[in-house]
C-alpha cells in the first residue's frame, strides 16, 4: 500500500513558471524576521516590535489602525491613572484573546459532534466508527483550548497586581509635581513668602513617599513579570504537548480506514478493526494521564514582605549569611499567591 503525504492525495503536477509569482500586496513570506533580511539598514528592526511605531502611528490601543469606539470601557480606561492606562489595556486585551480560545474550543468540541454525526449518516461502517473516533479526539482538543484560556486568567490576574501597584504610585508622583510646581510659582512670584518653608517640608515628605513607592512599584513589577509570563509560557507548552499526543494518535486512527478503490459493483471487505480504534483512544488517554510538564526553571530571587520590600526574615547572601537559595517559577505554581482584585 503506498503512503501519501499530507493532504493524503495524489500530487499533480502543473507546467512550471518561467518566473516566480508574485506575493499580495503587502504579503510578506517568512515572517517578521525575514521582512527585512535583504535590508541591511533594518534588519533589527525584525528584533523589536517598537520600531514598527514610526509605521503605524501612535496608537496604543492595541487594536491596530481601527479606531476605538466610545463605550463603558474606553470611559474606564480613561480614568486610569497616566501610569497605568497601557497596562489597563493590555490586560483588557488580553480577556479578549481568552474569549477568543474559549469560543474556539466550545467550537471545536461542537465540530467534533458534527463529525461523528456525519459519519453515522454515511452507513459505512468504517468512516461510522473511525468518524466516531476521529470525534472524541477533537473534542479533547477542544477541551485543551478552553484549560488554556483558563490558564491565560491566571496569567492575566497575575498582571493585575502591577497595574493595582501602579495606580497606587501615580497620586505620589502627581503630588511631588504639584508641590514642586507651586514652589517654583512661588519662588518666581513671592521669593520671599513664608509658605516657601512649608512646601519645603511638604516636598521633602512628598519625596521620601514617592521614593518608598517607586521601590514598591519595581520590585512588584519584575517580580510579577516574571511570574505571570512563566506561567503563560508554561501553559502554552502544556497545550502544545498534549496536542501533539492527540495529533499523533488520531492519525493512527486515520491508518486504519482503508481507502483503496474498488470497482463499480464490487463490495468492500467487511470492516473490523473497532478494537484497534478503542484500543489507539486507549492509548491517548493513556500518553495523556501520564503527561508531567518538565521545563527549564525559571529563577528568581524574589522575596516580598506585604509591602513590597525585601523580606527582612530572608537574609540575603550579599551579606554573608544564609544560603542565598533560588525558588523557581514554573507552570500553575506561578499563579499562586495572586492578588485578588477587580477588572
Amino acid at each position: 500500500m503506498t503512503s501519501l503525504p499530507p493532504p493524503y492525495s495524489a500530487h499533480k503536477f502543473f507546467s512550471r513558471r518561467t518566473e516566480p509569482a508574485e506575493y499580495p500586496p503587502g504579503y510578506t513570506p517568512g515572517g517578521l524576521f525575514t521582512k527585512y533580511a535583504n535590508t541591511p539598514e533594518k534588519r533589527n528592526r525584525s528584533l523589536s516590535l517598537r520600531s514598527k511605531k514610526s509605521h503605524q502611528g501612535n496608537d496604543t490601543s492595541g487594536g491596530g489602525g481601527t479606531a476605538r469606539r466610545f463605550g463603558f470601557a474606553s470611559m474606564r480606561a480613561s480614568t486610569q491613572p497616566e501610569l497605568s492606562k497601557k497596562l489597563y489595556r493590555l490586560i483588557k486585551s488580553e480577556n479578549h484573546v481568552i474569549s477568543a480560545h474559549t469560543s474556539a474550543g466550545r467550537e471545536q468540541i461542537s465540530i467534533a459532534a458534527q463529525l461523528s454525526d456525519w459519519g453515522l449518516s454515511t452507513n459505512d461502517d468504517a468512516i461510522s466508527d473511525i468518524s466516531d473516533k476521529i470525534g472524541v479526539m477533537l473534542s479533547e482538543l477542544g477541551e485543551l483550548e478552553i484549560t488554556y484560556a483558563q490558564n491565560l486568567e491566571d496569567f492575566r490576574s497575575v498582571l493585575k497586581s502591577i497595574r493595582n501597584v501602579e495606580a497606587s504610585v501615580q497620586p505620589s508622583r502627581d503630588k511631588r509635581a504639584k508641590i514642586t510646581d507651586e514652589i517654583q510659582r512661588l519662588k518666581y512670584k513671592e521669593p520671599q513668602s513664608p509658605k516657601l518653608i512649608q512646601l519645603e517640608q511638604e516636598l521633602v515628605r512628598a519625596e521620601a513617599e514617592n521614593l518608598v513607592a517607586e521601590a514598591q512599584l519595581s520590585n512588584v513589577t519584575r517580580q510579577k513579570l516574571k511570574e505571570a509570563y512563566a506561567a503563560h509560557f508554561a501553559a502554552v507548552v502544556e497545550r502544545s504537548q498534549k496536542q501533539e499526543i492527540l495529533a499523533k494518535h488520531s492519525r493512527r486512527l486515520l491508518a486504519l480506514l482503508d481507502d483503496a478503490p474498488v470497482i463499480p459493483g464490487d463490495a468492500r471487505p467487511a470492516y473490523d478493526l473497532e478494537r484497534d480504534a478503542r484500543q489507539i483512544l486507549a492509548d491517548a488517554e493513556e500518553d495523556l494521564r501520564n503527561w508531567t510538564l518538565e521545563l527549564e526553571e525559571v529563577p528568581t530571587n524574589a522575596s516580598l514582605d506585604a509591602g513590597a520590600m525585601p523580606n527582612t526574615s530572608v537574609v540575603s547572601p550579599v551579606d554573608g549569611h544564609g544560603s542565598g537559595e533560588q525558588v523557581t517559577l514554573q507552570g500553575s505554581d506561578a499563579a499562586e499567591g495572586k492578588q485578588e482584585v477587580v477588572v
